[in-house]
């Protein structure tokens, strides 16, 4: 059994709505427990369930594997893709959020019909809505094992698949708390260099520490918003005043140097709400910080488009009007001037100017044809 250090989830999610993440409405996120993280891996075969390995204590095993059977008869497994619910064990949680993903076996020319044939992978741990917060961390951390997957009889089970099913909790869901507690109070560059696309390089470090930050640096951006992201890139740009040049982390010190750091006074409000809960060692609360952090983001991205569409149209109005204002000006003095006498076209304000529209006017045939333009 995988254990890790961490607050218990609780209702987290339900400070999405809330901006003031040191209020002491959410002071129950402080108090530590023990998550106990639990891992179980089938061979599914027609509508068979086999048990490979598990970290669930015997007494449980069998209740999850009820529920799946359940679950595959239903139809509610889809191959690669994961399915998160809450599932009651004979644990200590008792209540307990569990991913389910089928990976099915590539066909081969023997087994023509082997739809269906593959494994079932289950984690545990946490809660439901903290484990949906990982999604899609899961479903890679899941299509990592299926080379593994491909040899005989699992011959290398204490060797690859164990292991590697121990650490998905680490994995999948601790990175963001590590990242956190690795930078602290500089965590505001990391989210200016994520939304304004400045490439951050990790030096002197371990692969973890480099593929931690980057898949920090993935988390915070807009992908997938592709109109937003772009355009809340260039807006960081163009606040910062500054010209980007790649953000350094240098771990060769404790706690790490960073170089070339930029952010602004939207990215430090953030500072306090991720220490807070990195204090609370709670990686569940800090993902739902993290999304609330990008919905902010996209909130005010969104003001701005709205902002900028009303003064783009009114722009335009003030536009037709100063120039429509401008020609009849211009015709009005147009009449004055075509009625003066000479001596007084003479002596009139920019003459020069009016003859020559004058004489533009006349070249066109329907004033040229007008008794007013012949007087």
């Amino acid at each position: 059994m995988f254990t890790s250090q961490t607050s218990s989830f609780q209702e987290s999610i339900d400070v999405e709505e809330k901006d003031d993440f040191d209020s002491e409405e959410i002071s129950g996120y402080s108090q530590k427990i023990q998550l106990n993280c639990y891992y179980t891996i089938y061979l599914y075969q027609g509508t068979s369930l086999t048990l490979i390995d598990s970290s669930l204590p015997s007494e449980a095993e069998p209740e999850l594997r009820t529920y799946i059977s359940r679950r595959l008869s239903k139809g509610a497994l889809l191959g690669g893709m994961g399915n998160i619910a809450t599932v009651e064990l004979s644990i200590p949680e008792q209540a307990v959020g569990c991913y389910c993903c089928l990976l099915e076996q590539e066909r081969s020319p023997e087994q023509p019909d082997a739809d269906g044939n593959g494994y079932v992978i289950c984690f545990m741990g946490g809660s439901e809505k903290g484990l949906n917060l990982f999604r899609i961390e899961l479903d890679k951390y899941v299509q990592g094992l299926h080379s593994s997957l491909q040899t005989p009889e699992l011959q290398n089970l204490e060797t690859e698949v164990r292991p590697y099913l121990s650490r998905w909790y680490e994995e999948s869901v601790m990175h963001i708390y590590r990242v956190v507690q690795l930078v602290q109070n500089n965590i505001s560059f990391l989210l200016h260099a994520a939304l304004s696309h400045t490439h951050v390089e990790v030096i002197n470090s371990d692969e973890r520490t480099k593929t931690d930050t980057s898949r920090f640096i993935k988390a915070a951006s807009l992908q997938g918003l592709s109109q937003q992201d772009t355009t809340t890139a260039s807006l960081c740009k163009a606040i910062s005043e500054e010209t980007q040049s790649d953000l350094i982390i240098d771990c060769s010190t404790s706690p790490p140097t960073l170089t070339n750091t930029v952010s602004n006074r939207f990215c430090d409000g953030w500072i306090q709400a991720f220490l807070n809960a990195a204090e609370r060692c709670n990686p569940f609360l800090l993902r739902q910080i993290l999304e609330n952090f990008k919905l902010k983001v996209g909130n005010i991205y969104a003001d701005c488009s709205s902002v900028s569409k009303a003064g783009f149209c009114c722009w335009i109005l003030f536009f037709f009007f100063f120039f429509y204002a401008s020609m009849l000006q211009q015709l009005l003095d147009l009449i004055q001037f075509a009625e003066m006498t000479a001596t007084e076209k003479h002596q009139f304000p920019f003459a020069p100017k009016f003859e020559q529209l004058w004489i533009i006017t006349l070249s066109f045939p329907l004033c040229r044809n007008s008794s007013f333009f012949n007087k």
